[in-house]
């Protein structure tokens, strides 16, 4: 059960190869046997088996699938220390995300270790320890959520709860070889969470694939009516970026003199340029944001949090956070609102930069330091990790920290998506393209993942239709517009059964094809690509086809059946039969080629 992902968890209890009693049996073995200095608090086998025992309903989506909870968010009956033991609270109820995890089944195995108060992208701040990288101990884990990447690196569980204010959800997953989901602002209830900054704060996800961070993301993305900095997701969330969306990579990297780091950047660029258009842009709108974040007076919200602590005992919180905190306490109200105009003035710059592209690619630190490096020199290391990340909660953003691959030295590195807020999914759907393009195995455990599949074009969710197009509407070709602008996703490039006929319709502006189903003549498998789009705008987009064509069912070539343009027979009387050039790309390239003769 080491380096599981969800879907083994479930595929086991479904077979029968396991009862959760079971598992959590021989998981705890496991667990005890790990690096303590990744938890804080671990539950013993009793108590594992207890939660397995008293879970009834076996349709549930979690289902006796372990998780872990970073220990600056509550769960019933067990302490809350954000690694500060004279912080520690016992809670009588869970955080929301913790409580519809465990609403699906979830079995909570301990609280993980983190940076104190979640003041850290390093993850050697606690006085529990440092829990070690699982691919060199002598390098860092990151942090502020260090535990609890390590224990999705490490196999123990398939995913774990951590929170991102300034990147402590996506640099852990870079240096353990992780998926890191930062969710919208407000995407996810942070009830029951220990502020770091209140406003800022998001709870993030750590899985071992793409697929089954989102699959949690999906479960605890929630509005929450008792959290005041809750939102409710828009009705309608883009689903996928285009096919080969535009990706704004920074024009100019500082990488600190780390040459391992670049040299794996460059070869991650060089791979995503299959897949994606990458355009140069200037990151300095991200720089100044990220430079409010600890230079201006946000800091004085992770102030709030220990302020009793730093009056009366002092010597509990420890040095470098002291000397991150207490000079908060001279930050003015005054100070305050002219940084609120300030980052104002910068999200209007930073919105004007996204429309430029589909989403940013950047590299998630530009380096990884050893933990005798940043305990020597804490606050200037720590704060050049933040280099990407600092500005995305600021800026009111959504990242996915994904894995870059190993460098020269066996160390992992990663990048990172960043789409404006409420493209969580968006970018969900890229990061699984990107982990068929660039497959990664399982954290550290050695063990390569299974590749994600594609959406199946036949598997329409409730609020989704699947259209095949042929002709002026694939990507690329004039009317590719009118699926784009409706939130429509490339699902696949596929064809259609061998019985189609294809012809060039006349007098058709832009060009137009018309496809037609041949049982008797026989015809041939005709490409197409399937598009998946929101049901509520699917009346507007069949209301733009004009006659002859219209909306049918069309059989694919491995026998799915289909929604998809069609062409009335008396159409093609004067149509020309362009069955044979295979397909509508090549006819239009014929087209072109006639023209410049």
């Amino acid at each position: 059960m080491i380096g599981w992902t969800l879907e083994k968890w479930q595929a086991a209890y479904r077979s029968g190869e396991l009862t959760p009693a079971q598992a959590m049996k021989q998981l705890a073995t496991a667990l005890h046997d790990s690096e303590r200095a990744l938890w804080i608090h671990l539950l013993d086998e009793s108590s594992l088996v207890a939660q397995a025992e008293a879970l009834t309903d076996p349709t549930l989506p979690l289902y006796g699938i372990p998780f872990a909870v970073k220990d600056n968010i509550d769960v019933a009956g067990m302490p809350t220390t954000a690694a500060c033991p004279a912080f520690a609270y016992t809670p009588e109820e869970d955080a929301s995300a913790v409580r519809l995890l465990r609403e699906a089944g979830a079995i909570v195995v301990g609280k993980t270790n983190l940076d104190q108060f979640a003041t850290g992208l390093v993850g050697t701040r606690s006085p529990y320890g440092e829990a070690p990288n699982p691919f060199n101990p002598d390098y860092l884990s990151g942090g502020s959520s260090s535990g609890s990447a390590v224990a999705v690196s490490s196999g123990l569980v398939p995913f774990a709860l951590g929170t991102d204010t300034a990147g402590s959800g996506r640099v852990p997953a870079a240096f353990t070889n992780t998926v890191g989901l930062k969710p919208t602002r407000g995407a996810v209830s942070t009830k029951g969470v220990v502020p770091a900054c209140r406003t800022l704060d998001c709870v993030s996800v750590f899985a071992l694939d793409v697929t089954d961070a989102q699959t949690i993301y999906h479960l605890i993305g929630q509005f929450d009516n008792a959290d005041a900095y809750s939102r409710a997701a828009p009705s309608l969330q883009n689903q996928g970026l285009p096919s080969r969306p535009r990706l704004g990579i920074p024009k100019d990297l500082p990488w600190f003199g780390d040459d391992q780091a670049k040299a794996l950047w460059e070869r991650n660029l060089a791979a995503m340029s299959d897949i994606a258009e990458l355009v140069p842009v200037d990151t300095t709108v991200l720089q100044d944001a990220a430079a409010l974040l600890y230079q201006g007076p946000w800091v004085a919200e992770r102030f709030t949090v220990a302020e009793s602590l730093l009056t009366e005992q002092p010597d509990a919180v420890l040095p470098v956070i002291r000397n991150i905190l207490e000079p908060a306490a001279g930050i003015t109200a005054t100070d305050s609102f002219r940084a609120q105009y300030q980052l104002a003035e910068l999200k209007r710059q930073s919105e004007q930069l996204m429309c430029q592209v589909d989403a940013l690619l950047l590299p998630t630190t530009p380096g990884i330091y050893t933990r005798a490096a940043v305990n020597a020199d804490p606050i200037t290391l720590n704060s050049q990790l933040g280099t990407w990340t600092n500005f995305v909660n600021l800026l009111d953003m959504c990242a996915l920290a994904l894995p870059g691959g190993l460098r020269e030295d066996g160390l992992p590195g990663g990048i990172t998506l960043i789409g404006d807020a409420w493209q969580d999914h968006a970018l969900a759907e890229f990061g699984r393209r990107w982990q068929r393009h660039h497959p990664w195995q399982a954290g550290a455990t050695g063990q390569m993942l299974a590749q994600p599949d594609s959406v199946a074009a036949n598997d329409d969710q409730a609020d989704t239709i699947s259209v095949a197009v042929v002709g002026a509407h694939l990507t690329g070709m004039p009317l590719n517009s009118q699926l784009t602008e409706r939130q429509a996703v490339l699902l696949e490039a596929t064809h259609t059964a061998s019985c189609y006929r294809l012809y060039a319709l006349a007098n058709t502006v832009p060009p137009k094809p018309g496809l037609i189903r041949n049982d008797k003549d026989g015809g041939d498998s005709i490409p197409i690509e399937l598009w998946q789009m929101p049901v509520e705008h699917f009346g507007s987009f069949v209301g733009l086809i004009p006659a002859p064509l219209g909306i049918g069912s069309l059989e694919t070539v491995d026998g799915r059946w289909v929604k998809g343009f069609i062409c009335e027979p008396w159409a093609i009387d004067d149509a020309t039969d362009i069955t044979a050039l295979g397909g509508w790309r090549n006819y239009i390239a014929q087209l072109k080629k006639k023209e410049t003769l």
